[in-house]
């Protein structure tokens, strides 16, 4: 009886089992907005467990304007408080810049531990598991920047633009470095270890961000010089976010800045998403 009985169980179970995998209603497929957040959660657990990952948009900053300031200002300017309001905006790109190459290292790890893999089987919009990563990567751009903004109040940095100049600028960075994004992205798909896509990033971000307009007046450097540092884009940026927060910002200097980003977005987004697509 007892045997009777298990298996008529067991028979119950199968059929319920066959029910349910052959059952002609499937679950909806998440929209493209569902899946995009399911990934940023991902990343903001991610940081929750590993709080660490947050050193380079917290600690760095403070590192960096203190040190500049204090060890440049008397020298290049007479002054720590006259140079801290010409370079406060140029260390806010350059921190938050830098820290753009952490997107491909992310992606390179996913990729290193075959979880990138398992992405690609999914029912999904492909690209929401580089989005969900790059929309977490602006609120890390924006702690950056309010830590920065904060500190540089405290020290004596007075934006003549006013709290509009200063909101309009971190936006104007946040769009820039967003799309800055994408080059790491490509990278991290191409690199064989974080290592060496490190290494590159190193290599192309330091001479962006200290042969510009960051530290000193584009007018002070030598003329064979001067050609490079006008068309660098970190330089681009750094005189629209200056002149925003300090209210002589003209519209070619924003327009300029647009016209970077698209570059990057252009170029960088289409080869990196066929990268996703078919990588082996």
């Amino acid at each position: 009886m007892n045997n009777k009985t298990e298996r008529d169980n067991h028979s119950e179970m199968n059929n319920a089992l066959v029910r349910a995998i052959a059952a002609s209603e499937r679950p909806a497929r998440p929209n493209i907005w569902s899946s995009t957040l399911t990934f940023s959660s991902r990343a903001l657990v991610r940081i929750k467990h590993i709080p660490e990952q947050l050193f380079d948009v917290t600690v760095f900053p403070i590192i960096f304007l203190l040190m500049f300031t204090y060890l440049f200002g008397g020298a290049i300017a007479g002054s720590t408080a006259e140079y801290l309001q010409f370079l406060l905006p140029g260390i806010l790109v350059m921190t938050v810049a830098q820290i753009t190459m952490y997107t491909g290292i992310d992606l390179n790890n996913d990729i290193r531990k075959g979880i990138f893999d398992r992405f690609r089987t999914l029912p999904i919009w492909l690209p929401s598991a580089l989005m969900g990563a790059l929309l977490v990567d602006v609120v890390r751009y924006s702690i950056a920047s309010t830590i920065m903004i904060l500190l540089g109040l405290l020290l004596g940095f007075r934006p003549e633009g006013g709290f509009i100049g200063i909101v309009a600028a971190v936006g104007l960075l946040l769009v820039f470095c967003f799309s800055l994004s994408w080059v790491w992205t490509t990278l991290g798909m191409i690199m064989r270890s974080e290592k060496s896509l490190m290494m590159v990033s190193m290599m192309v971000l330091f001479p962006l961000t200290f042969v510009s307009n960051v530290f000193v007046d584009v007018n002070t450097l030598p003329g064979w010089l001067q050609g490079f540092v006008e068309i660098n884009p970190i330089s681009l940026l750094v005189t629209a976010v200056r002149g925003l927060m300090h209210g002589t910002v003209t519209t070619e200097q924003v327009i300029w800045v647009f016209v970077a980003s698209a570059l990057f977005v252009v170029i960088f987004a289409p080869i990196t998403m066929y990268l996703y697509r078919n990588k082996k």
